[in-house]
């Protein structure tokens, strides 16, 4: 009597069954998971706009980048006065600062996701509230929280 080994239909259900357990085990962590990716890139964002804007000050001699100019006065070289430069430093003519970063980082959540317009007041297209008297910069959700209910704008 020749046989063939098979499965059977039981092994084939436990064997699935099993797979569904440990994909409803798996699929709310990993969704948690990519909720809070977006929070987790907004709070790096905001460390390195900080960064830039301290590094700034530092180097003009506690002058803090001004809302006018404030994308250009981070993203391009500039001199003592603040002045902006696409041109490569050159200490014979003190263009020597900058730039403090490639590009402003746009909003990674919220209703303004993706802008990155830096003003100094809430408006339609502001994803970057900046104080230029204090330095401080926040993102401008109003009060739009993260998973955990905490505000956007108290990172």
């Amino acid at each position: 009597m020749d046989r063939k080994r098979a499965f059977s239909l039981i092994e084939l259900i436990i064997v699935i069954v099993i797979i569904g357990v440990i994909a409803g085990m798996a699929i709310p962590r990993l969704s948690r998971g990519a909720n809070n990716a977006g929070s987790a890139a907004l709070r790096g964002d905001l460390a390195v706009l900080r960064g830039a804007i301290e590094q700034y000050r530092a180097e003009h001699e506690g002058t803090l980048p001004d809302v006018t100019n404030f994308v250009a006065q981070l993203t391009q070289y500039s001199n003592l006065a603040g002045d902006t430069f696409a041109d490569a430093p050159n200490t014979a003519t003190g263009i020597i600062y900058g730039p403090y970063m490639r590009e402003i980082p746009k909003l990674p959540v919220g209703s303004k996701k993706g802008l990155s317009v830096v003003e100094d007041s809430s408006a339609t297209t502001t994803a970057w509230l900046y104080n230029p008297t204090t330095g401080s910069i926040t993102a401008d959700l109003g009060t739009e929280t993260d998973n955990d209910g905490v505000l956007y704008t108290s990172y």
